[in-house]
Order: structure tokens, then C-alpha cells, then sequence
């Protein structure tokens, strides 16, 4: 029986090559993600594992600049004792902030997120240990910077040159004094890294005489935890203390967590390749049984069991499985690679290392592809073991009995009503426990749908038959009859595309749903003609707020800073804007009260909160205000009740209110209203007031909902990419349905070449029939995907104010027509093949 498997699977080889094709990019994604994840993973455990190398203790304070110095970090004389203990070789201090630097064209070099400042901290030696010059030296002067390789290349800079450098306030300008290369994270991530002199970067970043952060050199032979246990007495409360090698083991903890997020999203993808391509290998197999129904039967004629005739069929599945799988496992050698060069392509460096190919990526890649495709072929290697021999020597096809479609459609019609009943119910309880009953009522509503498929596919498509003949004649009508003639098969191939477009319509209409939503919040909440921000998203300094106002055409601007306020237990986040312009620059409603006291040092509260809390306008509230360990108290009065707005926080108060508790405020946004409205010449005018500072953002309304929106599209693009794969194995399963549909026809296209049918009337047929399965299964998933969509977006309708359903009709109809360009082009090969046929071989064929 084994011999006669493999001559079986040598004697069909183009017939499975399909499948091999689907088994294999469904290996390649398995063994891909998993060698693409681990080779990151070691790259960069190694590279944080080199970069505390040198590290015996690293010692990290929680300093907040705004505090007083009693708290602000660690002082030089504190680093001055460490570095006399025993066993002490070196103890380095450092402080890091944003630092953005503009190119020869005034642009921020970077991604503005991983811009960063540091100090240069040389030792006796006149060297700092973390940076290698391959230029110059590091800064010690006040004028002075180093920059990293790559964004000196970028900016076109060298070696006493005058670089434009931006932190949190206006720009200046320093002397190149050195180039250096680094392992530092943010220059990895795609960032740049600006080396200041230390007292500079204390002046920026902290306060003078103070570190952020001490790295400790062990003399050699010297213990880690002993000097640890020396270290921690000296340090302020707020700090902590670590060996270097639990730090580098803590931070390889913490990339293996992120990892193991990109690892799951990508085995998702890979597991919906899979699912799909179950689909294509059973009704492959299907297929290649009922053409050897009579090979078979002789079999069993001359001896053979039911069981060794399901054992060959699993057999010849195992070996087609082992051959994908090899040739699955080596393309995802190659996708592997060529994500990490896409990575690097993108901006991200990725630490040299080899390729980790580890024995549970061959084993996942081997086990995942050989017992997909045995578990696919189990169901008709079971149905061929059944086949009694004399019945099958009769007939060349197996037809399913009344009672085997009766109680398929009994079992899809429950599994599709319980699906249903738990989408509706999610979509009713709503929030995380919505969302979970809605992905399991879906993967329930899915199963259900593929089963009733058969049943579902001879209504649907006797709708559109009369059109085919209507407008395609003899062609039409024969593509018709054939598309329902075997409706287990026409429904295993519309399952496969089914299942993607489910996927990729549900994701549209939620982003269409969410794009929308992002536009009409832009639109009901912000007057203000443009925000001014940090490109690294940190706060603006106090500099920047005035330089605005005082710009040419401004006709109001407030700042959006964040604050806080405590009334009784509670702690409720608050922001700082200017009273009376505040109106001006967001769409404020009044529910009670007037905004204008805010001018008399009193409070605005949101609908919500004030509800929550039993505020009223008129009600007075003691306060704390400033850090919680030193927060004052001070009663304010509630001035106003509003409609809560989705740029501000839940409270208001005056700039001048907290003052005197901030001396340093973080102002995340600073919004502004120009009297000419948004323009080149009003932007202008900003982009001077402020310096031309390469490190601020400056955006109008359209830009901002673009930010929102951008992410919301690259969420989609990124998922359409990775469901292309499904939707590839689904389109590879219309052509293998087609070509062995032809096979097993050859006789009757003969006959109906004999009687007058021409080539190109039969190729129309064959296009035709591959059109109605490919849009008979996108309707089906078109609509399901709709259905889920609408489910998960009311779980989302309370938090995602003037939420409304957007259907994407634009794309639903791209998908229609792109699945209608699939039947066109899958059934090319099978259409020139059924073209070809002699008639009389033809007619003559069994």
C-alpha cells in the first residue's frame, strides 16, 4: 500500500502541485515568524548583554526635573563615594533627554521618538567606554557636541561644522567636535543620539550637579553584590540598584515579551494560511479519491482492507505534506531574512548575528505542514475506506445520500445559530467580555457558514443564472448548471475565500467606522487653526508658549498643560489653559455656569466627572494641588459644567491657578487660532516665531486628523498584507478546483466540442463557472465580515463619542470585482487545458 501511494502521488503530481503550493506558504509563514523572531530576539539579547558587559552595578533614579534638588538625582558628591568604595573602578553618571537635529535643510533627522541627548562622561583616560570615536573627540566645552555615524551621514556633517540642535526649548547652535558609533537603543530604533558636555546636559535635562543614572565598573576580582550592598546605603529613596547581569537579564526578559507579541500577531496570520488552506488540500483529495473510485474498488476486490485503502490515502497526504514542508521550511529561511533586511530598510537597525534556526521552529514548520495535510485528507481517505467495492466498480462517482446532506445541514445550521446568538450577545454586554463572546461566536458563525455552504450556493447562485444566459448564451447557462452541479465542492472552494474576505471586509468597515469617527472628533471639538507639539512627543518649554504669542496674526492660544487635582481621595487629571482664549481654540459647551471664571481662578468641570462626583456650578472644593508628596491645599469654586471635550482633560484651570505648584509644567500642546485662518503665511509665521525649530510640530487641522488617521491605515495596510497570504492559497484553491473539474469532465467538453460548442465558448464557460464561485464565496464573506464589524463596533460605541457604522461601499465594491479578476485569472490554465482537448480522446476517456 505504501508503494502504491507514492506511484499515486508520482502519477498526479500536477494535480497536487497546488496543494504543495498551499501546504508550503503555510510552512513558510510558521517557520519564517519563528526564525525571524528568535534570530531578533538573539541579536538583541546579545547586544544588550555587550552593553553591560563593562557593567558591574547600574543604578537608575526616577528624577523629575520639576522637583526640588533634594530629590532631583543623584548628586556628584554621592558618585564621588561610590567611586571610592572597595572594588570600585570607574562610576560613570549620566543624564539623557530629547535632542532633535535639523539636517542642511532645517528637517529633524530621525523618527523624533528616539531622539536623544546624553552626556559625554570621559574617564582618567580621556575616554568614555560607551561610544567609540571614529572622528574627533567628545565634547568638553559648552559649544561643543559629538553625533552618532549615521546622523552625521545624514545631515551631510563633519568634524567643526555647525549643527542646529533643538531639546524641549529654542534652538541652538554647537561645534561638531567628534563622530561616534554605539550600541545605544534609540540610534538602533532609527533615533540619533547628541553627545552634550555633562554640565550642559544637567542644565537640560536635570539640574546642575545632578545624574539621572550611574553606571559602576568592578576592579577585577571584585564581587557585583558586594558592591551593590555598598552601593544601595548611599543612594536617594528614589532610586534603584541592579548587578549588570540582572539587568541584562531583565531587559532580555523584557524583548522576549515584545517579541512574543509580533510572534503571536504573525502566527495568527499564519494559522488563518493554514485554516484556508485545509480547505483546498481536502477538496483536492476529495477529488483525487472520486477519480480513482474504481482503482480503489479494485483494490478492495483483491484483497485489500478498508483500513490499508484509508492508510494509502494518508500516506500519499503524509508524503505531499513532507514535500511541502521541506520546500515550506526553506522559503521561510528566505522570508526570515528578508524580514530583518526589511526592518533595517525601514529605519530600525538590527544587531548582526546569524540566522537562529532552532528545533522548535523545524519541528513546528515539519509537525504544522505534514499534519495539516493529513488532517485535511482524513475526511476522504475515510469516505474512499467506505466505498463498497462492487458499488464503486459501477460508478466512477460516489454520490452523497440523502441522510449524509441532512444531517450536514442539521449540524451547520446549530453551529451557525449558536455562532450568531454569541456575536449578538457580545454586541450586547459590550467591552472586553462583549469582544471575547463576539471571537468566539465568530469562529462558530464561520465554521457554520462553511458547512451550510453547499446548501447555500444552489439558492444563491440560481439567482444570477438567468443573467449568465441572458447575456452569455450557451456559455452562461452551462457555467451555471456546473458551478452547482457538485455543491460540496463549489462550497469548499468558496470557503477558502470566504474566510479571507471575512477578515478583510470586517477590518474595512471597522477602519472606514474608526477613520470617520477620528474626523468628525477633529471636526466637533477643535477651533484652533493649528497645534504646536514636540516631534519627540515631550513637553514644550515655557519659551515656546511665549514666542507664539507674540507672533505676527495670533489670535488666541492656550496651552493644553497637563495638571492634576486632588479633592478628597481622589486625584483627577486637569488642564491648564488660558482663560478666554480657551473658548476660542476648542469647541466648548456649557452645560451650567460660565467659562469665564475661569479668569477668577475658579474651576471648569466635564458633564461627566461632575455627575460622577456630585459637583454642582456653584459648589466649592478643597483642593491639593502640586506632587502628591507635597501638594497644598487651596478651595476653588466649580465656575462651569461643560459637554466634555476629547482634546481636554476632564477639569480645567487657569495657567495662572497653578503656577505657583509648577514651577516647571509639562505642556504637551500649545493650540492656536491665526486671524487669517490656517495658510502658508500663517504657518509661516509660527515656524518663525518659534526659531525654525526642527524639533516642533507644527499641524493643522487636516494633519491632525492625517496623525489619526495614519495609524488607523497602517493598521490596515499591515493587516491586507498579511491576509494576502490567505487570500493567495484561497485563489490557488479556485484553480486546482477548476483544473481537476476538467479532468474529470473530458468526456462531456468532447461531447460538447462534437455538437458545436467552439474553444472559445468553452473557455467561457470555464471563466464564467471560476467567476461565480470566486463572488459566491466573496458575497458570503463580505457579508459575514459586515455582520462582525457591526458587532465589535457596539462594543466600541460608548467609548468613541458619535460613533455611527460606515459601510465602505467604494472597497466592498473593489472586493467584488478584485474576487470577480480572481475566477478570470484562476481559471486561465484550466480554460486553455479544457480549450485543448481533442474530441475524440475526449469523448473516449471513462
Amino acid at each position: 500500500m505504501f508503494r502504491t501511494a507514492l506511484r499515486n502521488v508520482l502519477a498526479h503530481k500536477a494535480r497536487l502541485l497546488m496543494t504543495v503550493l498551499a501546504v508550503m506558504l503555510g510552512v513558510a509563514f510558521v517557520s519564517g515568524t519563528l526564525v525571524f523572531t528568535d534570530t531578533l530576539g538573539n541579536a538583541y539579547r546579545k547586544q544588550s548583554a555587550k552593553s553591560y558587559d563593562d557593567v558591574a552595578v547600574a543604578v537608575t533614579t526616577f528624577a523629575d526635573p520639576s522637583s526640588s534638588q533634594k530629590d532631583a538625582g543623584i548628586t556628584t558628591r554621592t558618585l564621588d563615594r561610590i567611586r571610592a568604595l572597595d572594588g570600585v573602578a570607574e562610576a560613570t553618571g549620566r543624564v539623557s533627554g530629547f535632542a532633535g537635529v535639523a539636517d542642511q535643510d532645517g528637517k529633524l533627522i530621525g523618527n523624533g521618538w528616539s531622539n536623544t541627548g546624553a552626556n559625554f562622561s570621559p574617564g582618567k583616560d580621556g575616554k568614555d567606554a560607551a561610544y567609540t570615536f571614529t572622528t574627533g573627540n567628545g565634547p568638553t566645552q559648552a559649544g561643543q557636541i559629538a553625533l552618532d555615524k549615521d546622523s552625521a551621514a545624514k545631515g551631510e556633517y563633519g568634524v567643526g561644522d555647525t549643527v542646529r540642535v533643538a531639546t524641549n526649548g529654542p534652538v541652538k547652535e554647537y561645534t561638531l567636535s567628534g563622530v561616534f558609533t554605539t550600541e545605544d537603543g534609540a540610534v538602533n530604533a532609527g533615533g540619533s543620539l547628541v553627545l552634550f558636555d555633562t554640565a550642559v546636559a544637567q542644565r537640560l535635562y536635570l539640574q546642575p550637579g545632578y545624574f539621572k543614572d550611574v553606571t559602576i565598573a568592578a576592579k577585577p576580582g571584585a564581587s557585583d553584590q558586594e558592591i551593590l550592598a555598598a552601593v544601595e546605603p548611599l543612594l536617594p529613596e528614589d532610586s534603584e540598584a541592579q548587578t549588570g547581569k540582572e539587568l541584562a537579564e531583565e531587559q532580555a526578559r523584557s524583548i522576549e515579551n515584545g517579541l512574543s507579541n509580533l510572534n503571536t500577531l504573525l502566527l495568527v496570520f499564519a494559522a488563518i494560511a493554514l485554516f484556508v488552506g485545509v480547505f483546498l488540500i481536502a477538496n483536492t483529495f476529495t477529488m483525487l479519491v472520486a477519480q480513482r473510485t474504481k482503482e480503489l474498488a479494485l483494490l478492495r476486490a483483491v484483497g485489500a482492507s478498508r483500513r490499508q485503502v484509508k492508510r494509502s490515502v494518508i500516506l500519499e497526504a503524509m508524503v505531499v505534506g513532507a514535500i511541502a514542508s521541506v520546500v515550506g521550511f526553506f522559503l521561510g529561511l528566505g522570508l526570515a531574512t528578508g524580514l530583518r533586511s526589511a526592518m533595517s530598510a525601514f529605519g530600525a537597525k538590527v544587531p548582526a548575528g546569524p540566522l537562529i534556526v532552532s528545533p522548535t521552529a523545524v519541528a513546528a514548520a515539519f509537525g504544522v505542514g505534514v499534519l495539516i495535510t493529513v488532517l485535511a485528507a482524513w475526511l476522504p481517505a475515510r469516505r474512499a475506506a467506505k466505498i463498497a467495492p462492487v458499488a464503486a466498480m459501477g460508478s466512477v462517482h460516489a454520490v452523497a445520500t440523502t441522510k449524509s446532506l441532512v444531517v450536514r445541514n442539521t449540524i451547520g445550521s446549530v453551529i451557525t445559530l449558536v455562532g450568531a446568538a454569541g456575536i449578538l450577545g457580545g454586541a450586547a454586554v459590550g467591552k472586553e467580555t462583549g469582544r471575547m463572546l463576539i471571537g468566539g461566536g465568530a469562529f462558530l458563525a464561520l465554521i457554520g457558514i462553511i458547512v451550510l455552504i453547499p446548501l447555500l450556493s444552489r439558492p444563491m447562485i440560481a439567482l444570477v443564472r438567468p443573467l449568465l444566459h441572458r447575456v452569455f448564451g450557451v456559455s452562461g447557462k452551462l457555467a451555471g448548471q456546473n458551478a452547482v452541479r457538485n455543491p460540496r465542492r463549489t462550497g469548499a472552494t468558496a470557503s477558502a475565500l470566504a474566510i479571507g474576505l471575512t477578515l478583510v471586509t470586517g477590518i474595512s468597515v471597522l477602519g472606514a467606522t474608526m477613520g470617520q469617527a477620528v474626523d468628525r472628533m477633529t471636526t466637533d471639538n477643535i477651533r484652533a487653526d493649528y497645534m504646536v507639539s514636540m516631534a519627540g512627543g515631550g513637553g514644550l518649554d515655557m519659551s515656546a508658549l511665549t514666542a507664539i504669542q507674540g507672533a505676527k496674526g495670533v489670535a488666541a492660544v492656550s496651552p493644553q498643560q497637563s495638571t492634576s487635582l486632588q479633592v478628597k481621595d481622589t486625584w483627577h487629571s486637569a488642564s491648564a489653559v488660558t482663560p478666554g482664549d480657551v473658548e476660542k481654540v476648542f469647541d466648548l459647551k456649557t452645560v451650567s455656569g460660565s467659562l469665564a471664571t475661569l479668569g477668577k481662578g475658579q474651576i471648569a468641570v466635564d458633564e461627566d466627572t461632575a455627575k460622577s462626583n456630585g459637583w454642582e456650578t456653584g459648589d466649592t472644593l478643597s483642593a491639593k494641588f502640586g506632587s502628591e508628596d507635597k501638594a497644598k491645599t487651596k478651595k476653588v469654586t466649580v465656575g462651569a459644567v461643560y459637554q466634555g471635550n476629547e482634546f481636554l482633560s476632564p477639569v480645567l484651570v487657569s495657567t495662572d491657578l497653578v503656577a505657583p505648584y509648577e514651577p516647571k509644567p509639562y505642556i504637551p500642546e500649545i493650540w492656536v487660532k491665526m486671524d487669517g485662518g490656517a495658510g502658508e503665511a500663517t504657518e509661516q509665521a509660527l515656524v518663525d516665531a518659534l526659531g525654525d525649530n526642527p524639533a516642533m510640530s507644527i499641524m493643522d487641522q487636516q494633519d491632525i486628523r492625517n496623525m489619526f488617521g495614519g495609524f488607523i491605515n497602517t493598521a490596515l495596510n499591515l493587516m491586507y498584507g498579511l491576509l494576502a497570504m490567505a487570500l493567495l492559497i484561497a485563489v490557488l484553491g479556485v484553480i486546482n478546483t477548476l483544473a481537476m473539474s476538467v479532468f474529470e469532465r473530458q468526456q462531456e467538453i468532447g461531447m460538447l466540442r462534437a455538437i458545436g460548442l467552439d474553444r472559445g465558448r468553452v473557455k467561457r464557460m470555464i471563466r464564467l463557472e471560476a467567476v461565480v464561485i470566486s463572488v459566491f464565496g466573496a458575497v458570503i464573506g463580505i457579508g459575514l465580515g459586515s455582520f462582525l464589524a457591526w458587532a465589535i463596533g457596539e462594543t466600541l460605541r460608548k467609548d468613541i463619542p458619535g460613533y455611527v457604522l460606515v459601510m465602505p461601499w467604494d472597497r466592498i465594491g473593489v472586493f467584488l470585482l478584485l474576487a470577480g479578476v480572481v475566477g478570470v485569472m484562476a481559471a486561465l490554465w484550466p480554460a486553455r487545458s479544457a480549450a485543448k482537448l481533442n474530441m475524440l480522446t475526449a469523448i473516449k476517456t471513462e
